[in-house]
């Protein structure tokens, strides 16, 4: 947590973050500022990186994407190229959701969003596994999303 933030910049980004609708009135109203220091101190948060983008968190199962899986990929070599080659690759995949570089069996973790099953198997036989450098893919199918995109725990001092 940064010291450059005090307790109304840290009750700005928790109310945006439950609701990045807040009109600029209603979200100083709630800080208990004037409506100019609101949005100074929004605008600040912005440029400062705090904020990284606002945007609508959508239903994927009303949009025809109902199933999740999470992928475990392993690369065939451990350098920092076939890495590059392969993150490059992964942020061209609008279906890849999260990719993680991560400590443990895996190199990468996906997190991946489809339609269902055949979706996925299509995805894994076309794209998947001819990614580069890729040398082994383990795939978990989501039972059930119990809590997805939560929100940072930021509090307030």
């Amino acid at each position: 947590m940064s010291h450059d933030l005090d307790r109304i910049d840290l009750e700005i980004l928790r109310l945006l973050q439950a609701d990045g609708r807040l009109s600029n009135i209603d979200l100083a109203n709630q800080v208990n500022v004037s409506p100019a220091t609101c949005h100074r101190r929004t605008q600040r948060l912005f440029a400062e990186g705090y904020i990284g983008s606002v945007r609508a968190m959508i239903a994927p199962s009303r949009v025809g994407l109902g199933a999740v899986a999470l992928v475990g990929v392993v690369l065939d070599r451990s350098t920092p190229e076939s890495f590059a080659m392969f993150e490059q690759a992964v942020m061209g995949l609008k279906m890849v959701l999260d990719c993680h570089l991560v400590a443990g069996d895996f190199d990468y973790l996906l997190k991946i969003r489809v339609r269902d099953l055949p979706d996925f198997n299509r995805l894994h036989a076309e794209t998947l596994i001819a990614l580069p450098g890729v040398r082994q893919a383990r795939t978990f199918f989501v039972m059930k999303e119990v809590k997805d995109s939560g929100p940072l725990d930021i509090g307030c001092e």
